[in-house]
């Protein structure tokens, strides 16, 4: 039954909302504290207004036995069933025996016999005389007998049902309090996890991440203020995944189109074969290889970059100099009007990496840089060694070209996907390539930054 009895009250904690329970806990942590406070207050008063009543009793005792102190067995003062009369006043022997033949008004207790005879320490016990209540007081008189005097404790009483009945009040204050601060806190306390919750469910039914939470001015921060910034941040990096895969999305439609258009055409050019000449055939059909290619490369680099990170192959050292020898004679191949110039020093700089997608980068660079080369001007590559044992200053590679440059409008977006400068507007190429560049050099731990060269022309730098 209890197991059964705890696994009800788990699920019904579950159940209730957080702001719920937290009400509860303060309400239930307060109530404690102010049923406990009057509780003590209860007690401390009960116990003085005794206390004064007790201290009478031992004056009157004293008096009792001052003015008395040989009288036999029996009452010498029997007013005290009046409120305004003196302590009553009763001699008991420790044998029943010598008891008078009449009665006291006080009753006699086995234990009063045993103060008489001296076997037991006077005490305090609360009687009921002529139907109201009283407080005695059972002491030592003489030998073998025992005083008892006794007060009417209706003022006592009354005192402690009053005081009882204002700490009750009290007490139900402090509760319907605790239940009003309970409230409060929760409110108050859980107000940015509210927030935080309306714009989750508002961003989850209209799947707009541009929503924030409001958070409080500066100086006033805490726990809950700090989860709702993270979750402002988080919001902001979604709201920019969200843009890019918009953009991306865009701009992939937006560049497919013009050479699906060319494929359809060529491809509908095809099917009627027969109706051209073998020439016209033979163009048609290089013009929609060519535009194969295009669109093959361009769904690769997209596939590519939609990842957003490097695939894992094994990683090798590579000796750049001889790979950018390599890259060059290959761009030497495609672009045969512009001259590369290569200076790699004599001794080998050996990087770790993947050859290919390394190769991948250098030839996006070098065909960068032809494609903007003019009047056979050539394009300059470098690669100088780093220092040995001193951090940062790793192997760095430069390739400049002599072309009009870049705009300082277009520098921050240079290495952006399918961002294509005014100039480069009319050139070929689908604006995918520097971004594929930066995202290969940043997974070899290396770092690729565009600047204008001086005198003219762009110049980029991967810095290992």
């Amino acid at each position: 039954m209890s197991g059964g009895r705890r696994r009800l009250g788990r699920a019904w904690r579950r159940r209730r909302p957080l702001r719920t329970r937290l009400a509860l806990s303060v309400t239930a942590a307060v109530a404690v504290v102010a049923v406990g406070v009057c509780a003590a207050a209860f007690l401390v008063v009960r116990s003085a207004l005794y206390e004064q009543l007790d201290l009478s009793l031992t004056q009157s005792a004293r008096l009792a036995a001052q003015r008395n102190p040989g009288d036999p067995p029996g009452t010498l003062a029997g007013e005290c069933r009046f409120l305004a009369a003196p302590a009553c006043a009763e001699v008991v022997p420790a044998d029943p025996a010598k008891d008078p033949a009449s009665p006291g008004l006080l009753p006699v207790e086995p234990a009063a016999r045993q103060v008489a005879a001296g076997r037991k320490a006077p005490y305090y016990t609360n009687i009921t005389v002529s139907g109201f209540p009283a407080r005695m007081l059972t002491t030592d008189y003489a030998k073998g007998r025992a005083l008892q005097v006794a007060l009417r404790a209706d003022t006592v009483e009354d005192g402690i049902e009053e005081a009882a009945g204002w700490l009750v009040l009290t007490a139900a204050a402090g509760v319907l309090l605790a239940a009003v601060l309970g409230y409060w806190v929760s409110r108050t306390g859980l107000a940015p996890v509210t927030r935080l919750t309306a714009t989750a469910e508002r961003i989850a039914a209209t799947r707009d991440p541009r929503h924030r939470i409001e958070l409080p001015p500066p100086g006033r921060e805490d726990e809950i203020t700090r989860l709702a910034g993270s979750f402002n941040t988080m919001l902001g990096e979604l709201e920019q995944s969200v843009t890019a895969q918009r953009r991306l999305v865009a701009d992939a439609s937006h560049e497919l189109r013009t050479p699906l258009t060319a494929l359809r055409t060529n491809a509908e050019l095809l099917a009627r074969a027969d109706r051209l000449t073998p020439d016209q055939r033979e163009r048609a059909s290089a013009a929609l290889g060519r535009q194969l290619r295009e669109v093959t490369g361009l769904v690769n680099d997209l596939i590519e970059l939609a990842r957003d990170e490097e695939p894992q192959p094994l990683v090798e050292q590579v000796r750049l100099g001889a790979l950018v020898e390599h890259c060059a004679q290959a761009a030497r191949t495609h672009w045969p009007a512009v001259p590369f110039q290569v200076r790699v020093p004599g001794e080998p700089v050996v990087v770790p990496g993947v050859p290919a997608r390394l190769s991948r980068l250098l030839g996006n660079l070098l065909d960068n840089a032809a494609k903007f080369s003019r009047g056979g001007l050539p394009v300059e590559v470098e690669l100088v060694p780093g220092i040995p044992g001193v951090p940062g200053s790793g192997p760095e590679l430069t390739v400049r070209d002599h072309g009009p440059g870049i705009a300082a409008e277009d520098l921050p977006h240079v290495f952006d996907r399918f961002y294509r400068a005014g100039a480069a507007r009319a050139l070929p190429g689908s604006g995918l390539g520097l971004a594929m560049a930066r995202q290969i050099a940043r997974a070899h731990d290396a770092e690729l930054t565009a600047e204008a060269a001086p005198g003219g022309g762009a110049l980029f730098r991967l810095t290992f």
